[in-house]
């Protein structure tokens, strides 16, 4: 059974050590920490919680007509997989090439800096600590603008992704659950109204 050598933030150093039967190798990696869970079972640590560069929230479909295609769907997936994933392909495949175009784009979308300065002031009145939640806002906003095809991010880029960077991050009373991303929406219209 391999595991991985327990260090100090072992993904922040872009290595991996794997050790099995008396070998030790090591090897650079890149990680990018994916996870899921019920806030009713327990809210995670705010070291970990700083780690998730964004957290999206995910509730239950409430509209009745929206839950029965989703139903009807999953049966359809479930009697017949391959005409499913036929009836999406192009749409897949559209969806596939605007991303290869983002990424190909990405290093030449430029964000000014009255904007980083916006998100700063953003992030500091919301008192969140450390940098990272600076960092990951103007690089989502990099994303979402190179997504879109364009070459300059724009304060409506920064609405969509700021709350889904920030909203972990901020303290909050032990007994509420991770905010919705109210606060922070309010703080950016403050800020960059």
């Amino acid at each position: 059974m391999e595991k991985s050598h327990s260090r100090p933030f072992p993904a922040a150093s872009g290595w991996n050590t794997v050790e099995r039967e008396g070998i030790s190798i090591s090897h650079p990696a890149r990680f990018i920490l994916i996870g899921s869970g019920n806030p009713e079972e327990g809210e995670l640590r705010p070291q970990l919680l700083d780690r998730f560069g964004m957290h999206a929230q995910v509730g239950t479909v409430r509209d009745a007509d929206l839950r029965v295609k989703i139903v009807e769907e999953r049966a359809r997936f479930d009697s017949n997989p391959q005409d499913f994933r036929e009836t999406y392909k192009t749409e897949q495949d559209k969806l596939q090439e605007q991303i290869s175009n983002a990424r190909s784009n990405l290093s030449s979308v430029q964000i000014d800096r009255e904007l980083k300065v916006k998100i700063s002031k953003v992030c500091s009145e919301l008192n969140v600590d450390g940098l990272r939640g600076d960092i990951v806002t103007n690089r989502a906003a990099k994303a979402l603008a190179a997504l879109k095809g364009k070459d300059r991010v724009t304060a409506d880029d920064v609405a969509t992704v700021i709350p889904n960077c920030l909203r972990h991050r901020l303290r909050k009373d032990p007994l509420e659950s991770i905010d919705s991303g109210v606060l922070v929406s309010e703080k950016f219209a403050e800020v960059f109204s």
